[in-house]
């Protein structure tokens, strides 16, 4: 289990969004590059990239700015938000992005789905985003009518290892994590989940601790941009899991 600190471009800048809503915009570094280099300083070794731009748009707008990062950082970057051609994956992939994201895609053109991971394989993350279960498309603005738990499923049949999981009416909000989420989607999935969405405190991390085995790793955003959480704390808290995991087993 490891921390990726996040980072949401919008138009070129760091930002968070409360509940996914675009209107509701907090700045939190005008300087993306700056806030990667921050959070390496802080002790990360990965970090979560969406570019809200291209989410919503559906044609990623902030590629140069990944790209900017990755020149400056040693950071593994998992970068989503408008995915969906080869082509971006392409370029992703040569920029040395570590992992992509694919979440609308993967409603919306499931033979994209397959494709790409055929091609791509483990460099790939499915990304849901759910409300109330009901996987949310086109940067959040749209249900789907899709279960997450069903196309958790149907993503790891198509072969991807990696998915991260959003609880949208938790994300941005601070409210605290749902563990009990995140081991209904491993259990779908059949492998480990990125859990998103809540993270408050290091005591959020520490509660994800006893169902460790069924998380990969936790974003966090606000906490750590409002000084809830440290990335120090955040990190250490994650390899204090992992370690209780690996007893476990």
């Amino acid at each position: 289990m490891y921390l990726l600190p996040a980072i949401d471009i919008l138009d070129g800048r760091a930002v968070r969004l409360a509940k996914g809503d675009y209107a509701q915009v907090t700045v939190y570094n005008e300087d993306p590059v700056a806030q990667a280099r921050a959070f390496e300083a802080a002790g990360a070794e990965w970090m979560h990239v969406v570019d809200l731009n291209g989410a919503k748009s559906g044609v990623p707008e902030n590629i140069a700015v990944v790209e900017r990062i990755l020149a400056a950082t040693s950071l593994k970057v998992e970068v989503g938000g408008g995915v969906r051609s080869l082509e971006v994956i392409e370029r992703l992939a040569q920029a040395g992005v570590n992992r992509v994201v694919l979440g609308t895609a993967l409603v919306r053109d499931p033979a994209f789905a397959q494709a790409a991971v055929e091609q791509y394989g483990d460099l790939l993350c499915a990304g849901i985003d759910a409300k109330e279960g009901d996987v949310a498309v086109a940067g959040w603005r749209e249900g789907s009518g899709v279960a997450a738990t069903d196309l958790a499923a149907q993503m790891s049949a198509l072969g991807y290892k990696h998915l991260v999981y959003t609880d949208i009416a938790r994300d941005g909000m601070q409210t605290g994590i749902e563990r009990e989420a995140y081991e209904r989607m491993a259990a779908a999935f059949g492998h480990p989940v990125t859990a998103s969405g809540g993270v408050a405190s290091v005591a959020d991390i520490e509660r994800l601790a006893p169902v460790a085995a069924s998380v990969e790793g936790i974003i966090a955003g606000r906490a750590i941009y409002e000084g809830t959480l440290t990335v120090e704390e955040g990190v250490a808290a994650c390899r204090v899991a992992s370690k209780e995991a690996s007893r476990a087993d």
